[in-house]
């Protein structure tokens, strides 16, 4: 059977920069391990599988696979997603749009930007807000796997936490951009220290204030190699989970708060996530996850 995909590169407005991704849009009769094979095969960090809702107000449910595992949220692939969903059904016409895509974490909500002759934007409604794991974690050891000094953990109030809001990360503050940059993860260290949240191994999300790019206010890295990636150039579930961690550690006013994080400069795939949070009462109210996704490549997969 001929199944059309389609590849985008997701948090930029470019080709050949931010965090690519695989859409497979026949996805309603594989298997688990099927899906899991194919994304091994095509080995991005992830792909897509989009299957047809029982809900008929969804626009489409999505699984969502690491080489590693299945998750039951993620960032870009909900961005390039939807993307990739508006433009099939409407090309390059200009138009707004909101629809509602089913993942296993629940439904999530998302607004589609499309305008001729330039890059695609979709933002979506995190599904859980971020939540704190409290747990005594080992700041020597994460030094130690990040191949960095123990005095480089760790910037004004912010320290090493673990936050999840749909995924679970181990959010690793590091004194600047040049710590980051510096920055030799070590997996068989990493996994003698970190926590396991969910019953799955919590990722290593570095991040620092400032940025390379004069319009960052942080900048990030992430490790997962119990997702069966080595480095990400573009995190929206950590940017998502990191959301609690600067309302926690910045003690944000009520109002709104538009913060734009890089990532993936180290790996010459530069990634712009913009997250927005909206504090009322001292809590967070809502948080929200958006980007830009262009279309690389599209084909089919003889399967």
């Amino acid at each position: 059977m001929a199944r059309s995909y389609s590849v985008y590169d997701v948090f930029t407005d470019r080709k050949l920069a931010g965090n690519p991704l695989a859409v497979i849009f026949d996805g309603d009769d594989l298997s688990d391990e099927a899906m899991q094979a194919i994304t091994r095969e095509i080995n991005l960090s992830e792909t897509v599988f989009v299957q047809p809702s029982a809900n008929p107000a969804y626009a489409a449910k999505l699984r969502i696979f690491t080489p590693g595992r299945e998750l039951p949220f993620a960032g870009h692939p909900t961005v390039g997603t939807a993307v990739a969903l508006a433009e099939r059904a409407d090309g390059a016409a200009t138009r707004d749009l909101v629809s509602v895509l089913e993942e296993n974490v629940g439904p999530v909500r998302c607004a589609v930007r499309l305008r001729e002759g330039e890059a695609s934007f979709a933002e979506f409604d995190l599904p859980r807000k971020s939540q704190p794991a409290i747990m005594p974690l080992d700041k020597l050891g994460i030094a130690d796997a990040l191949s960095l000094k123990v005095t480089e953990i760790g910037f004004e109030n912010h320290m090493p936490s673990v936050w999840s809001a749909g995924v679970p990360f181990l959010l690793i503050p590091v004194h600047d951009v040049g710590a980051a940059q510096r920055v030799e993860f070590d997996p068989q260290l990493w996994e003698k220290i970190v926590p396991f949240v969910d019953g799955a191994l919590a990722s290593a999300y570095v991040y620092c204030r400032g940025g390379v790019n004069h319009v960052a206010k942080f900048h990030a890295r992430m490790f997962a190699s119990g997702m069966g990636i080595v480095e990400d150039p573009a995190t929206g579930s950590a940017a998502a989970a990191l959301s609690g961690a600067i309302h926690h550690f910045d003690r944000l006013t009520d109002g709104h708060h538009p913060i734009m994080i890089e990532q993936g400069v180290e790996m010459g795939r530069p990634s712009f996530i913009h997250l927005h949070i909206d504090v009322d009462g001292g809590t967070i109210s809502n948080a929200r996850i958006g980007g830009q996704a262009v279309r690389l490549a599209s084909g089919t997969l003889d399967l």
